[in-house]
């Protein structure tokens, strides 16, 4: 018996840890600026999103520390920065809707995951809000309820 993935077909990379750290208050949906070199190696899975985070400079968005690991036979012609900058491409006012509240308000804005939607590498981030320490033992706690009760269901339907 094999053990599925839950992991969806079009999913390149997701931050789980972004969720246990931040409550997710809205998502959005960005494009990426990307070179040749990085689409060839995210089509072979070589992307990360754990340590990144999206800062904002001159009403643009950028994604930093997102970690793409060349690939060896498609980077032979440049030198590739695997944690370059990129930028994230949003309309101006999803920008200033997202700027506006990490300015104001003190939330953070995460990368969720990375998709392919038709042939474009989407990220989906989010406006999000720090968990404190007793969060974070609430929702492991609620988690392994829903657990439990998804099984106690199971047992008594066999």
């Amino acid at each position: 018996m094999s053990k599925k993935s839950k992991k969806p077909e079009n999913q390149i990379c997701a931050n789980k840890k972004a969720r246990h750290e931040y409550f997710i208050e809205e998502s959005f949906e960005a494009g990426l600026a990307l070179q040749g070199w990085e689409v060839k190696a995210i089509r072979a899975g070589k992307m990360t999103i754990t340590e990144a985070y999206v800062i904002f400079r001159n009403n643009e968005a950028f994604l930093f520390g997102a970690h793409i690991q060349p690939l060896l036979s498609s980077s032979t012609h440049v030198s590739p920065d695997s944690i370059r900058t990129r930028k994230l491409l949003l309309n101006r006012r999803e920008i200033e809707k997202l700027s506006g509240a990490i300015n104001q308000k003190g939330y953070a804005c995460v990368p969720l995951s990375c998709y392919w939607k038709n042939s474009l590498v989407k990220c989906q981030i989010g406006l999000a809000l720090g968990k404190k320490q007793h969060d974070k033992r609430k929702t492991l706690k609620d988690r392994d309820w829903e657990r439990d009760k998804q099984r106690g269901f199971k047992q008594h339907l066999d």
